[in-house]
């Protein structure tokens, strides 16, 4: 779709310039999706691409049905969202283990205690005398 309120020139650096963008391979910007980038990656004045409705229509179409993110931003974003998965998964485990920790102190504290009485028992009985190995068969 042609614009006749722009010249074919400007036209086409536009939509070579959204195609640039939207590939996420800039040349002459940062490479957010923007309208001002778009202008400056054509090399045409604001006022110009405001002029070429036909372009802006199929650039808002795209931002509409595809968002904003460049294909950069979006890897960073599902990298970051997989990161704070892993993070919490992680979190959870740690408070599971640090669980399991806390009860295994329980029980080994438990035990040592238990050892003790049972040493004094049989300090107060007599003497312990270690048992011959068992004969092998």
């Amino acid at each position: 779709m042609s614009d006749a309120r722009v010249s074919a020139k400007a036209e086409h650096k536009l939509r070579a310039a959204m195609d640039r963008l939207v590939s996420g391979k800039p040349q002459h910007s940062d490479g957010r999706l923007t309208k001002n980038n778009l202008a400056l990656e054509a090399g045409v004045s604001p006022a110009t691409m405001f002029r070429a409705k036909a372009v802006l229509a199929d650039w808002d179409t795209h931002i509409d049905t595809h968002g904003s993110l460049t294909p950069g931003e979006a890897r960073r974003d599902a990298d970051s969202n997989d990161l704070r998965r892993q993070l919490a998964a992680a979190k959870k485990e740690i408070t599971e283990l640090n669980r399991q920790l806390t009860a295994a102190i329980t029980v080994v504290a438990s035990l040592y205690h238990d050892n003790q009485l049972l040493r004094t028992e049989h300090q107060a009985e007599g003497n312990i005398f270690e048992l011959p190995p068992r004969p092998k068969s």
